[in-house]
């Protein structure tokens, strides 16, 4: 709690036009006690405070320079946030008067314990990152009290491995998230630690591989979605710029001429792009799209393999079958996709050319 009693002493005396001297005398005091309180090196009696109050026609919460805070949890927790944006260490004694009003509280315990770690980085005594353990795992405790989607015991046993890499327990880190890397959730962090910081480059790999390819499946989803957004708000030069962009990063993921997922994989590239072209109504771009979606849909529907064998994750190559949602075949997954994007006119020409092939 910061008060500016001294600056607030000077302030409504010179807001008066009085000098140190007159001010005094009208208290009843030597010109010295004035000038020590203006200063800084002493703090009036409770009497002369009220009788300064008083003369200067103010409050007591006025004069001091006191202001309520707004203590409840979630304002604790913003004036926390804004502390650590500028890295001010009063987040840590915000943290520990909360815990002792809320030592049971999901949200002030977790949000404490990430306060604690953002301050362990670089700390030479690791003290604040001991403390965010403690708190993590007590937010562990009281995790059925959480209401925020975004967390989850999961997500704090991933801030948990990471405190231990900040005490150097790399080890210890990599064990805690082998044991709960379900869906391969933090396989790139295990694959990267092992190989960086272990030197354990074979132990690595398969970890490694199998982030790139969630990474390169998630990348695809969202590069897809996004463009869809662009779409719909006539953004159709941001919205090529983007889809080009992840079909040149999917081209040399594939290696050798054989027919797998990746091919169905690039169908319904190959349509989204027709479908921007289409809205844009550049129909010679769409159509040229278009043929290379007959192509593919050609290729893949004559010897239909889910397997991703041409992509560049060996490791993976003989375990992982893919499947896109769309369709059992990539035509079915080319109108499924056209139907979905609601492009019913690009969807009337697939079919049309479909049919001349047959």
């Amino acid at each position: 709690m910061k008060l500016t009693l001294a600056e607030n002493i000077r302030a409504f005396r010179k807001e008066r036009r009085l000098t140190q001297d007159q001010l005094a005398e009208a208290l009843g005091v030597t010109v010295g006690s004035v000038y020590k309180w203006e200063s800084g090196q002493s703090i009036p009696e409770l009497n002369m405070l009220v009788e300064i109050a008083d003369f200067f026609d103010t409050s007591m919460d006025a004069l001091l320079g006191y202001r309520i805070k707004d203590n409840d949890i979630a304002a604790v927790i913003q004036r926390m946030r804004e502390y650590c944006r500028v890295r001010n260490p009063e987040a840590l004694d915000e943290a520990e008067k909360v815990l002792k009003k809320y030592p049971n509280s999901f949200e002030v315990v977790h949000g404490c314990a990430r306060v604690y770690a953002f301050f362990g980085v670089g700390s030479k005594d690791h003290s604040e990152t001991r403390r965010a353990l403690e708190l993590y795992e007590q937010a562990r405790r009281l995790i059925s009290q959480n209401h925020d989607p975004e967390i989850s015991e999961q997500t704090i046993i991933g801030e948990t491995a990471d405190a231990y890499m900040l005490l150097g327990e790399r080890e210890k880190s990599i064990e805690l998230l082998k044991r709960n890397n379900a869906g391969g959730l933090y396989s790139d962090t295990i694959g990267t630690v092992l190989a960086l910081d272990l030197k354990k480059p074979d132990e690595a790999e398969p970890f490694l591989v199998k982030a790139m390819l969630q990474s390169t499946i998630s990348l695809v989803d969202s590069v897809v979605g996004h463009v869809i957004v662009l779409s719909s708000r006539g953004e159709y030069v941001s919205a090529r710029k983007l889809m080009s962009g992840v079909i040149e990063f999917l081209r040399p993921l594939k290696e050798g001429e054989k027919t797998d997922f990746a091919d169905k994989l690039m169908v319904n590239m190959y349509a989204m792009m027709a479908h921007i072209y289409s809205l844009e109504g550049n129909t010679e771009k769409a159509t040229a799209y278009l043929n290379k979606v007959c192509t593919g849909v050609r290729q893949f529907d004559a010897a239909p393999d889910y397997g991703i064998e041409t992509l560049s994750f060996p490791v993976l190559r003989n375990e992982v079958i893919m499947c896109d949602g769309l369709g059992a075949t990539a035509a079915d997954s080319v109108e499924k996709l056209l139907n979905l994007l609601g492009n019913q006119a690009l969807l009337q020409t697939w079919k049309k050319m479909i049919r001349d092939e047959q």
